[in-house]
Order: structure tokens, then sequence, then C-alpha cells
């Protein structure tokens, strides 16, 4: 029933500036709109709306995530534009942070403004 239909994906923000500059800025999404509720990006195939809330308690696993073809190239990147790729204990990930899961699967987390968990992954 939705699987033809387009996706949009919620991410809150208690600082709205800050996260129009790194989705937009960083990150480089398409900015759509922006109301008093949420700024509204465009990602390849989906809606990214960060919500503008109070306050936020961010979740301790990944909010919104990206397929992406060179992974190392994403990772470095990001971190030229000031991003840092998070590193989590036992997770053997290696020099750059990006874990190679048991199937394949190359990835590697960071964090917007607000401390959302927001990831990158190759897939074999």
């Amino acid at each position: 029933m939705l699987g033809n239909q387009t996706l949009t994906a919620f991410v809150a923000t208690a600082d709205a500036t800050r996260a129009k500059a790194f989705y937009g800025d960083v990150l480089g999404l398409e900015l759509t709109s922006e109301d008093p509720f949420a700024i509204v990006f465009r990602a390849a195939n989906a809606t990214v709306r960060v919500q503008k809330v109070t306050s936020l308690t961010p979740q301790p696993f990944t909010a919104l995530g990206w397929a992406v073809d060179d992974i190392a190239a994403i990772a470095a990147a990001l971190v030229q534009r000031g991003v840092r790729l998070e590193r989590y204990e036992g997770m053997g990930q290696d020099e750059t942070g990006i874990w190679t899961s048991p199937g394949g699967a190359r990835v590697a987390w960071f964090k917007d403004p607000d401390g959302n968990v927001l990831s990158v992954t190759q897939h074999p």
C-alpha cells in the first residue's frame, strides 16, 4: 500500500538556525520550505522534515540514515565540513570511524547539532 508512496522522514530540533545550516550547508540537502513548525529539505527520493520543538532529548539510536556509494569519500567530506564521526566502544571501527558489519555493510555515524544520531551506509 505505501511501498510506492513518497517517504517523509522526521527529526526534531530545538535550534532551528543551527539545524537549517547543518542540514542545508553541511549535509547539502535542498531547502524546500520553512514555516513556524518545521524546516523541510529534499534528499534524493525523500523529504526530511526537521520539526521545530522547544526542548529535545535525542535518542541513542540512529534517527536518519543515507545509503551511499563511497563511504570513505562521504566520511572524509563530512569530517572536512566539521562533522565528527562517532565512535562506539566494542564496534571495531577503523581509523576513520567506519564500522564493517558481519554482512559487509560499512557504516559511519555522526550527530546533528541537537545530538540526533545520523548515519551513512555503503552496502556490499
